[in-house]
């Protein structure tokens, strides 16, 4: 059975937290569970409260202890719960049992659903801030096979009230949207900050699949992230899926080649194979602790103002064809990208760069806006277990390298100690 879900435009720019959940109460064929593990029951919450939930929720459950959530969903062999995995063992359990514990010949009409996060909100001393995981398994015909939204997300507020309040309106946003938004996903990604203020919460990393969405590329909806400001970074790997940036990088020794990639050179191919060459015979390193990136930022995706999203497709395809892994950021400048990598790992970062891109990482004018200006750039790009490679260049039959390379004459005392 189809169910009508269009929803008035006028209607939808009035609708508050409250009235989005007690929307979903009232539609008689939206039934499903919720399941929350670490941050409470902050989304079911918001479904209570507002009335009318009893057609609506099958079960909402918080299998907060570990012992009971491994015997709920099963064990998780590296004994982390804030993961992918998790969740989609609790998307996959609920909805098995609702669907056997409320029989389809009895309720036609039921389009099912199931919710749930894996959350761990900021620590007692304030040391690491949260994040997690939310997703919705859901049907919008109760005879089609279930399509997915999963994400994951990283908390900037200070508080644990605080985030905890965030997660429990994202997380109507998202089953508001999955029933009522589907159909453009990403108007619907813009719509998860509805009420939501966007410095508070960070989107790094969203999935869509299933029927509803066999014409979505996952990894346009990546660089939405990236130009919406809803994170810094995004990745996908060889098969052209989206992947979590911290579960890439996490405790690795990180190769990154920037460029733009249009197309792929053999010089680009040169610089990785040499200086994967080269680092491999370091102690230390070898390719199952290293992971590769290529590394484009959103200024080489512009062309007049706006970023040509077929050539980013196009590149993309590309170097995934070649087994590479992408990272999509905005950091325009080395040493931003030189913080992120270390906010995930202590072992060995490798920027690997041409002479020109050297050269541009020594121009004071690029740090005018930090109050310690080069010097305060360069405390965060040559940290301790930062290395820069240099891919040499020959000009006017000279070839320039990190022994002979010019830079500005104030720089030049600055370049000789790094």
């Amino acid at each position: 059975m189809v169910v009508s879900l269009k929803g008035d435009k006028e209607f939808e720019k009035l609708l508050s937290t409250k009235d989005k959940a007690l929307r979903i109460n009232l539609n008689d064929n939206i039934y499903g569970t919720f399941a929350e593990i670490g941050a409470g029951q902050e989304v079911a919450r918001h479904f209570f409260r507002a009335g009318g939930a009893s057609g609506t929720i099958a079960k909402t459950m918080s299998a907060y202890d570990k012992g009971f959530s491994d015997a709920i969903y099963g064990v998780e062999h590296d004994e982390r719960y804030v993961t992918k995995s998790r969740l989609n063992k609790m998307l996959k359990h609920e909805i098995k049992l609702l669907e056997s514990r409320v029989p389809r010949k009895k309720n036609p009409e039921k389009m099912f659903f199931s919710f749930a996060n894996t959350v761990a909100t900021i620590d007692f001393a304030k040391k690491y801030k949260g994040h997690g995981w939310m997703g919705i398994k859901f049907q919008t015909d109760s005879s089609q096979k279930y399509s997915e939204i999963q994400m994951h997300i990283r908390f900037h507020l200070n508080d644990a009230k605080s985030q905890q309040e965030v997660l429990g309106i994202m997380g109507v946003n998202l089953i508001y949207g999955a029933y009522y938004k589907h159909n453009k996903p990403r108007s619907l990604i813009k719509y998860l900050y509805d009420h939501i203020d966007p410095k508070s919460i960070e989107i790094d990393t969203i999935n869509f699949s299933g029927p509803l969405f066999k014409k979505v590329d996952n990894r346009l909806l990546s660089l939405d992230l990236i130009k919406n400001n809803m994170t810094q970074a995004v990745m996908f790997g060889p098969d052209g899926k989206n992947i979590l940036p911290a579960a890439e990088l996490y405790k690795k020794n990180i190769l990154t080649i920037r460029g733009s990639f249009r197309p792929v050179t053999k010089v680009n191919e040169d610089m990785y194979e040499k200086s994967l060459s080269l680092i491999l015979k370091k102690r230390g390193f070898n390719k199952n602790n290293t992971s590769s990136i290529f590394e484009i930022t959103l200024s080489n995706l512009v062309s007049d103002g706006q970023v040509n999203e077929q050539d980013f497709l196009d590149r993309a395809k590309l170097l995934c064809s070649m087994g590479k892994t992408v990272m999509i950021t905005n950091f325009q400048e080395y040493y931003k990208l030189s913080e992120y990598f270390n906010k995930y790992t202590d072992k060995k970062i490798v920027l690997t760069m041409g002479v020109d891109n050297l050269i541009q990482v020594f121009e004071e004018n690029y740090y005018s806006d930090l109050k310690g200006g080069i010097l305060e750039a360069f405390g965060n790009l040559f940290s301790k277990n930062v290395t820069v490679l240099l891919y040499p260049m020959k000009k006017n039959g000279k070839l320039i390298n990190s022994n002979n390379l010019q830079v500005d004459i104030k720089m030049k005392n600055l370049y000789k100690f790094f």
